[in-house]
């Protein structure tokens, strides 16, 4: 269990995300993809818990995140609904479902939170999808927004590189957010970012701020459950802290279990019937 007892019992809303930010207290989210892990991380204590379309990646295999599909990421957030009493659900909409048509990113949007029963959904870019963000807020659902390195864009930069480090790309981070805040989105993820540039955001504007490899002046952090635990060791950036090792705890585990049926050992007799 989290050593913050402070409330810990209480449930996340986007007001007490706001409230977080006003007293200075940090925001702590994970991705879950599954019932089980979602019901663990849950009662650990995290705040918000996103249900990444990073399962295209450490869930299905994908060099990228742009395969999944709309179905598929209602799937997982049900599921992770389903393990979660304390934490905000907030679902990706995923590539394809919101960038060209507000009138198809507003029924994208009603389907997750009808059929998954997350509490919000979370959408990358700025001014060009302004539109859509608007349609969906229009209709009670609440939108976290997503600025910086977006990847389901990484066919148009080419790279994960840091983005945003040139002044022109900056200035534009900087007016998206303001956009983002003045059009009524309750928070925004800010990936792969300058540490100073996303402080500054921070500062500007007075809804939640989320970092990912944009430094420690943010309002709250977001990681990738399996990148954090040591599931998946295929990657490695800057930013990642690895907190376990069960990748290493696993395979010793299966590899101890095929030892003990393979010499007869399990089941012993306390294991049978």
């Amino acid at each position: 269990m989290s050593t913050n007892t402070v409330d810990n019992k209480r449930k996340v809303t986007t007001a007490r995300l706001l409230d977080m930010k006003q007293r200075g207290e940090k925001i702590a989210m994970l991705t879950a993809y599954d019932y089980s892990m979602a019901k663990l991380i849950d009662e650990a204590g995290i705040d918000v818990i996103l249900v990444g379309d990073s399962a295209s990646n450490v869930m299905a295999g994908n060099m990228t995140t742009l395969p999944m599909t709309l179905d598929q990421m209602i799937y997982h957030a049900k599921s992770v609904v389903k393990g979660t009493e304390r934490a905000l659900v907030v679902c990706d909409m995923p590539f394809g479902t919101y960038q060209g048509n507000p009138i198809e990113a507003l029924a994208s949007a009603i389907r997750i939170m009808k059929e998954s029963h997350a509490e919000a959904v979370k959408m990358e870019g700025g001014a060009e999808i302004r539109e859509s963000i608007e349609r969906i807020l229009s209709a009670g659902i609440p939108v976290m927004g997503h600025l910086g390195l977006t990847p389901q864009s990484i066919n148009k930069f080419g790279t994960y590189a840091v983005r945003a480090k040139e002044e022109r790309e900056a200035e534009k981070l900087i007016a998206d957010a303001r956009m983002l805040e003045e059009i009524g989105c309750f928070a925004i993820v800010l990936e792969k970012i300058p540490a100073a540039l996303a402080a500054r955001v921070s500062k500007e504007v007075s809804i939640p701020t989320i970092g990912i490899g944009a430094g420690n002046g943010t309002d709250g952090q977001v990681l990738v459950m399996h990148d954090m635990l040591g599931i998946n060791k295929g990657f490695s950036p800057k930013f990642l802290r690895r907190y376990a090792d069960l990748s290493t705890i696993i395979n010793e585990a299966v590899g101890h279990y095929i030892d003990d049926v393979k010499s007869s050992d399990f089941p012993n007799e306390n294991e049978q019937y």
